[in-house]
């Protein structure tokens, strides 16, 4: 019983740690794609997350957000641009929000925060 506990949790970590990996690749992968205000007609994608991080000089907020269906994305951390530097009046660190967002011609933009 307690080798097949052992190897169940090793599992888990195994599994956590791969999972963490995936997700800063991703990441990583992102990291240098500059940031652009929405392009007209583009499509607006609706998410749900918690706000990580708020760049004020950038105008960058990192949510960590569920999955978002229209993009096929998987839940995971990232940085977006907002289109009004006011928005960032409306976050705070640890708050989840309903967020609207369209890829720019650099990347993807917040619209809109609830």
């Amino acid at each position: 019983m307690k080798k097949s506990l052992i190897n169940s949790l090793a599992a888990i970590l195994v599994l956590s740690a791969t999972t963490a990996m995936a997700q800063q690749k991703m990441m990583d992968g992102m990291k240098d794609v500059p940031m652009g205000k929405p392009a007209a007609g583009q499509t607006v994608h609706m998410a749900k997350g918690k706000v990580t991080k708020i760049d004020a000089a950038t105008s960058v907020v990192t949510l960590a957000h569920e999955p978002v269906k229209s993009l096929n994305w998987p839940a995971m951390t990232m940085g977006f641009k907002v289109k009004d530097k006011m928005m960032l009046d409306k976050l705070t660190v640890g708050k989840t929000v309903d967020f609207e967002f369209a890829q720019a011609d650099k990347g993807y933009v917040i619209s809109n925060v609830k």
